[in-house]
């Protein structure tokens, strides 16, 4: 018998660029937009700007003949999804801190709307349809200009009481390291973040004329650049520490990776994978093949944190 599709609308809304689609009971997404997130423009303006998104897809929707079931937002910050608030948000969404998303949105739009962290969507994702779904508890970890992550335990996000859980990019990893923007020093976001690639570029003492951005690094090393292959290797084992501590810490059944650093696949994985193994417990290098903990990249690429999103309407049914 052929499953009736459902259809919801999700949100990924960053400091930037706000991505939006309309998702499928399935995790298909059948229709797609991505706009500027104007955030210097504020709080109001931002919730403002979601609910004219979703007319629009709404719009969209009902020319197709979709009753849309909903309305999912991953939102940039901490979020308590129980209680849908954004309780902190970066300066890159002025005004968001202490949004009442989901209420507010509500009664903008009249959907029913759930809220959560973007990181915790992303995983959501893939764990429904994307590189975790044969794993019932994994990490999801996000590379891109800071670091993010989410335990997923039993299918479902690890929120912690107020929903704050998943702030990997702030475990230390070196003492009276470099200052991150959250207050501390030697945060593993300041060392395995694409931002840090390139710190890490200005610092080796290198030819930097050579390389002006992460892309440049990555095509150099594969041409067989040794200074390049170098600076990619030392890139790799500040990421090895942080996921190696995870590792030890949760003894997941696989790591998926996430954001801008899984373009480059295997070229740089497999050096992360070589060098995480190096540095676990014995009784974690030495499980037997089938049951090894696997590090794989995200499948949903740029639509992870649009599916994710909605993934609570839809997962939870068949669970």
């Amino acid at each position: 018998m052929n499953r009736v599709l459902e259809y919801a609308i999700g949100i990924d809304l960053g400091g930037t660029n706000i991505k939006a689609g309309i998702v499928t009971s399935e995790g298909g997404v059948v229709y797609r937009i991505s706009v500027p997130t104007n955030a210097h423009k504020g709080g109001e303006a931002i919730l403002e700007h979601l609910a004219a998104i979703v007319e629009k897809l709404q719009l969209y929707a009902s020319e197709q003949d979709w009753e849309i079931q909903g309305v999912g937002i991953g939102s940039a910050g901490q979020v308590n999804a129980e209680a849908g608030i954004v309780m902190g948000a970066t300066a890159n969404l002025p005004g968001w801190a202490g949004m009442r998303l989901r209420e507010r949105l509500n009664a903008l739009t009249g959907f029913p709307v759930v809220i959560d962290n973007d990181a915790n969507a992303m995983a959501y994702g893939e764990a429904w349809i994307g590189s975790g779904r044969n794993w019932r508890d994994f990490i999801c970890v996000t590379l891109g200009t800071g670091v993010g992550g989410c335990l997923i335990i039993d299918k479902q996000p690890y929120r912690g009481r107020d929903g704050f859980a998943g702030e990997i990019g702030h475990q230390v990893i070196q003492a009276d390291g470099h200052p991150c923007n959250c207050g501390r020093a030697g945060c593993w976001e300041q060392y395995a973040s694409v931002t840090a690639l390139m710190r890490i570029v200005q610092e080796s003492g290198v030819d930097c004329t050579k390389y002006h951005n992460p892309e440049e690094v990555f095509a150099l090393a594969r041409e067989g650049d040794l200074q390049a292959v170098e600076l990619v290797d030392q890139y790799s084992s500040y990421i090895a520490i942080g996921l190696a501590n995870l590792i030890h810490l949760f003894n997941p059944q696989g790591i998926v990776i996430g954001g801008a650093v899984t373009k480059q696949g295997d070229f740089l994985l497999k050096r992360v994978r070589q060098q995480v193994y190096g540095q676990l417990l014995p009784v974690f290098r030495e499980l037997p093949a089938e049951t090894k903990i696997d590090i794989v990249p995200a499948a949903l690429e740029d639509d992870g944190g649009v599916v994710g999103a909605v993934a609570s309407y839809f997962l939870k049914k068949r669970l």
